[in-house]
């Protein structure tokens, strides 16, 4: 079945593991790309793994020489190779990128990067914000700081690097015919995320003590609120001009305005802003601001937004499988690709892989055999 997508053209081997790299393959996927798995054992399909949605599986023993050299066979069909292990994993199973086609794009996702003093130390998303300066800044000013789940470093300094670097690779391939490694770190996607913040910093805008910042919740107009039944209503109104719709919604005086960027006001705007937010229901403050410019949004739950009017006209969530999960994005006017799909089983496309690469039934074997 041929595939449809932006990326159908593309192949990509992706060696098995958890976080921002079988998200980065899901991704590639999703637009069309030919994605393989290669799986340490077989498994069965499991429909609340979306990040092995549209992808093929094949188990492979890298621990045998017959598993190792299918490996390599693999590899050399495709146009680009994920893997997110610790520095040397891949080396030490003979797959390096010594081993591969020049061709190649040898894609790398760690959190520390393939060199430095701490390449081979174990982290998570909130040790590399830790370090990047980024995770001091989240947070009320007189409580620590609060990781914002896994979104910021696992998957937008992570995958999403690791996916720019891909296609910006397979971009210089087609001028210079040779792939190359690309290594994606957190530690260094996190902060080129930063340019803003660092550029405020520069002009003294933005200060190192959280919860007094524009962004950070200490401006009364860019944060949430509280409502009368328990639930929260956020508010985004930065530029004047929405301010000001945030103002004639709330019933306040238009003339505050003039003063909205004055730090002094903050603390008693902020006080104003939430006992009036507290007199109604969220929902009905929802419908106060509805289709205006104010920038003012409900707080709504994983379950409640799927049903808000707009995602749902988009068609934002699917459930394949009756599983909650995001439609593909971005959209394409031309190249659409497919409908979202369940996740197959881990080595369910073994042997019609390893097949198709001219490996014999007794060679499919002895690559899939589990060692003694």
């Amino acid at each position: 079945m041929s595939r449809q997508g932006p990326l159908a053209s593309l192949k990509v081997v992706e060696f098995s593991g958890l976080g921002p790299a079988p998200l980065a393959g899901q991704l590639l996927a999703d637009l069309g790309a030919e994605v393989i798995a290669v799986d340490r054992r077989a498994a069965p399909a499991d429909p609340i793994d979306i990040n092995r949605r549209g992808k093929k599986s094949v188990v492979l023993n890298l621990k045998t020489e017959a598993g190792v050299a299918a490996a390599r066979r693999l590899i050399a069909a495709n146009d680009v190779l994920i893997e997110g292990f610790r520095p040397g994993v891949m080396e030490r199973l003979g797959l390096g990128p010594e081993t591969c086609p020049e061709t190649l794009i040898y894609a790398r996702m760690t959190g520390w990067g393939q060199d430095g003093p701490l390449a081979r130390v174990a982290g998570h998303d909130i040790t590399y914000l830790a370090l990047s300066g980024a995770l001091h800044a989240m947070g009320d000013a007189d409580r620590p700081p609060v990781p914002p789940m896994n979104l910021v470093a696992d998957y937008g300094g992570g995958t999403m690097f690791l996916i720019f670097g891909i296609l910006s690779a397979v971009i210089e391939r087609g001028v210079s015919g040779k792939g190359q490694v690309v290594d994606a770190a957190m530690i260094d996607g996190v902060p080129a995320m930063m340019g803003l913040i660092h550029g405020m910093l520069a002009q003294g805008t933005w200060h190192e003590t959280r919860g007094d910042n524009w962004l950070d919740g200490a401006a009364p107009f860019y944060r949430c609120y509280t409502c009368a039944d328990g639930k929260f209503i956020a508010v985004g109104g930065l530029e004047p001009q929405f301010y000001a719709l945030l103002l004639d919604g709330l019933n306040l005086p238009a003339d505050y305005v003039a003063s909205q960027n004055d730090k002094a006001t903050w603390p008693a705007r902020a006080e104003e802003f939430a006992r009036i937010f507290a007199t109604r229901p969220r929902d009905a403050w929802a419908d106060v601001f509805d289709g205006t410019d104010a920038c003012v949004a409900p707080v709504l739950t994983f379950s409640e937004a799927k049903t808000h009017p707009h995602v749902a006209a988009r068609g934002t969530f699917v459930s394949p499988g009756d599983v909650l999960q995001s439609a593909k994005a971005p959209r394409f006017g031309r190249s659409v690709p497919d409908d979202v799909t369940p996740p197959s089983a881990a080595g369910a496309d073994t042997a019609e892989v390893l097949g198709a690469l001219g490996l014999t039934d007794a060679e499919i074997a002895a690559a899939t055999k589990k060692a003694p």
